[in-house]
């Protein structure tokens, strides 16, 4: 009979590609892995990798397996789900994955709401939202807060996992409480920002993509003189007066001092936020217990005082 345990090791196997990254996504070593894929082999007495000296790859039969495995697991899983269902309260570890804006900003919230069941143990870990996802799909965590700028993340994932909208995080213009800009009664125009000295995330990240979408809409601004890992570290440093920036709402969700938020007249840029779990994990009482607080936890996140885009006022702090 095939071991659960180790058609585990070959699905993840088959979306790793190497034995080495098979080992570090699941906390093993790369001799161990490559031990249970060996005994997996006996078990189903058909070569399942082809080795070389340096790297392996799948069989014809172990990439069949390996689609299976994906298929037995995920029946297990419902299964499970549905016992679980049927003891109706919230218990065990439930592992959840935010990228560091989302993380920040509905911790405080989700934590009150997940206080009511003293049976769920909690984790929240930060990580890319493509790392997330991985993790999901990989059985490493229940949850991945994730997310969009395009608008087709769900309808290009895999279909194994479920997709719930939490929220939109629109583009807003952050300045320094002493720039003209920061004077709620002057209109906001991008032309007069093309000059200034604007901050962003490295080339290649979504907010930094954003941007220069933004400002793409003005004819382009010149290159940006400042580059910084995370949006809080570029949010501080405006506060400083060292420059402009515009990120998402939530990442200021901290409550940045010394900067002035203003809405940005005509810009439809925003992300969807998402959580997204496996289908099959969905009704397990713990996991929707949990996508319930996260749920709470992005209504209460709102936009600083005086701003409203589609419709959501702004607000201090959370709820």
């Amino acid at each position: 009979m095939l071991d659960l345990r180790r058609l585990r090791l070959l699905a993840e196997f088959a979306r790793r590609g190497s034995i080495a990254a098979t080992a570090a996504a699941l906390g093993y070593t790369p001799s161990a892995v490559s031990q249970q894929l060996a005994t997996l082999e006996r078990e189903a007495r058909v070569p399942l990798l082809d080795r070389t000296a340096r790297s392996a790859e799948l069989t014809d039969a172990g990439r069949r397996l390996a689609g299976r495995a994906e298929e037995i697991l995920t029946l297990v899983e419902a299964a499970e789900a549905e016992l679980s269902a049927q003891a109706g309260l919230p218990m065990g570890r439930v592992v959840v994955t935010a990228f560091p804006t989302a993380a920040v900003a509905f911790a405080p919230a989700l934590a009150h709401g997940l206080a009511d069941h003293p049976g769920l143990a909690f984790v929240l870990r930060q990580s890319s939202p493509e790392d997330g996802m991985r993790q999901v799909r990989g059985g490493e965590a229940d949850i991945a807060l994730v997310d969009d700028w395009t608008g087709k993340l769900p309808e290009q994932a895999p279909a194994a996992l479920e997709f719930f909208r939490l929220r939109r995080d629109p583009l807003l213009l952050v300045v320094p409480a002493g720039h003209p800009l920061a004077d709620p009664d002057r209109p906001v125009d991008l032309q007069e920002l093309r000059e200034e000295p604007w901050m962003a995330a490295p080339p290649g990240e979504p907010s930094r993509q954003a941007v220069e979408r933004l400002l793409d809409t003005v004819g382009g601004a010149r290159p940006v003189p400042w580059e910084f890992e995370g949006l809080h570290t570029i949010l501080g440093l405006v506060s400083r007066g060292i420059g402009v920036t515009a990120v998402p709402a939530l990442a200021l969700a901290a409550g940045e001092r010394d900067v002035v938020v203003r809405s940005i007249p005509g810009c439809a840029l925003a992300r969807e936020v998402y959580a997204v779990t496996r289908a099959a994990s969905v009704r397990r009482p713990s996991v929707a217990a949990t996508l319930r607080a996260l749920y709470a936890a992005a209504q209460a996140v709102r936009l600083p005082d005086g701003l409203e885009v589609d419709g959501e006022p702004g607000g201090t702090g959370q709820e």
